[in-house]
């Protein structure tokens, strides 16, 4: 598909574009932006499942909602590629990543689209009920949305948030983007939670119809509001047999639904636009959806290169005298350390494969520890092994180490604990004016 047959996409400067279409166009324009995202993403690497799983969300909500006025929260960056596409940088994506281009996360100073900076994890809750309580004291009626996923909901700080929630007053839609995934697969009991929360599929769409029927009556805008939400949390427990966690901290839910049905979707968003009181929008989606290879093997197609979008065969530099990775070297060290001393122990937040310590994970797996996207628990979980006799390699990405700054200082340094933090991927950028032109 060359970009000339972008029959839709071509017509979108700016999601006030996207909103002229009709509603059944919407699954032609997910297809157009799906490719559009491979093609770019093919010459110029970046992150490519994440946000290819996520097309029919931002479309659905670029569609209806009004944006920028409203506030769309992405919580992990790289399910926005699509997003910037839509809010007028389609003709600058190609200079993602690259010296003097766009960025590629969202952030405020590139775009009045982009509401918050989310260069990581977890942080969409927390700043978007912000925003929700401010516009709730200033008397504004704007919609504000969280979309938080891809292993983020694992993050001590998304949890902070929703303990927030219920306790301020607000009218805050989070979404839920339930992939299974982070970039590894997701693990711990969070991700086991998702996998098995369980929904009547009668229950669901009664309660969805009962809820909009209470709030056209007025008895969910008033102090009855809580003692309802109660109520059908209870009813939902004996159905389900088990305690929903969001309705658990008064936050109703609705789901799981199908995210890429975009076209359901946008029906979905609609009813529940103007309801009162936090909610959350469970919605199951895949990493990679759309794009066979992705779909196969999220893992590497979570940021694989340069590939061949057609074939999907990935260009490979097979150069003989081309040193390895830093973090292979790291990887195969580590195995060869940990041989030698019993006492080692692997620890990463969600990154094995990324600092390659799935080199060490595969032959000593009792000894390596994935913890999830959560800096600061592997900062002080590795704290509390030391302190008691293992010796901790704990592996980050220096950005996303700035979520445990706390934690090292608080939990390892000043303690005076033996952990040997590994900081993966630090560097020095220099700044440069003007953007590169495409080619």
């Amino acid at each position: 598909m060359e970009k000339s047959e972008f029959t839709l996409l071509n017509k979108i400067q700016y999601p006030e574009d996207l909103r002229k279409l009709s509603v059944d166009e919407l699954p032609q324009l997910c297809q157009e932006l799906r490719k559009d995202i491979i093609e770019e993403v093919a010459v110029n690497p970046g992150h490519l499942a994440s946000s290819l799983g996520v097309a029919e969300i931002t479309v659905a909500l670029h569609y209806v909602y009004n944006t920028p006025e409203d506030r769309i929260v992405w919580d992990v960056g790289h399910q926005a590629y699509g997003h910037k596409i839509l809010t007028g940088r389609r003709e600058q994506f190609c200079t993602n990543r690259k010296l003097g281009g766009i960025k590629p996360f969202p952030s405020p100073t590139e775009s009045e689209y982009d509401t918050f900076a989310c260069g990581h994890a977890s942080n969409s809750v927390s700043a978007a009920l912000g925003m929700a309580v401010a516009a709730k004291l200033e008397g504004n009626n704007r919609h504000v949305v969280a979309v938080i996923g891809d292993g983020a909901m694992s993050g001590g700080l998304a949890f902070e948030g929703l303990n927030n929630v219920s306790s301020s007053p607000n009218d805050l839609l989070i979404i839920l983007n339930d992939n299974n995934m982070s970039i590894d697969r997701s693990v711990g009991g969070m991700k086991q939670y998702l996998l098995n929360l369980s929904t009547n599929e009668t229950y669901n769409e009664l309660r969805f119809k009962a809820s909009r029927w209470l709030h056209g009556k007025g008895m969910l805008n008033d102090d009855r509001k809580n003692g309802i939400i109660r109520l059908t949390n209870a009813i939902k427990s004996a159905i389900s047999h088990q305690q929903n966690i969001f309705e658990g901290m008064n936050i109703r839910y609705f789901g799981p639904f199908d995210g890429h049905n975009v076209k359901e979707l946008v029906r979905i968003l609609k009813q529940m636009k103007d309801m009162k009181g936090p909610k959350l929008l469970h919605l199951h989606t895949q990493k990679g959806h759309g794009y066979a290879p992705a779909e196969k093997d999220v893992t590497t197609w979570h940021a694989p290169g340069k590939f061949d979008p057609e074939t999907g065969e990935r260009i490979v530099d097979k150069d003989p005298n081309k040193p390895q990775k830093y973090q292979d070297v790291f990887g195969h060290t580590l195995l060869e350390l940990a041989r030698q001393n019993p006492k080692i122990v692997g620890v990463t937040p969600a990154m094995p494969s990324g600092c390659s310590m799935n080199i060490m994970m595969k032959e000593m797996p009792e000894r390596t520890f994935d913890v999830g996207i959560a800096e600061g628990h592997a900062v002080t979980f590795s704290g509390g092994m030391a302190k008691d006799g293992l010796l901790p390699f704990c592996n980050i990405y220096s950005a996303f180490a700035q979520r445990a700054f706390d934690n090292i200082i608080h939990d390892v340094a000043l303690l005076k604990l033996n952990v040997v933090f590994c900081f993966d991927r630090a560097g020095l950028r220099r700044r440069r004016c003007h953007p590169p032109r495409c080619l």
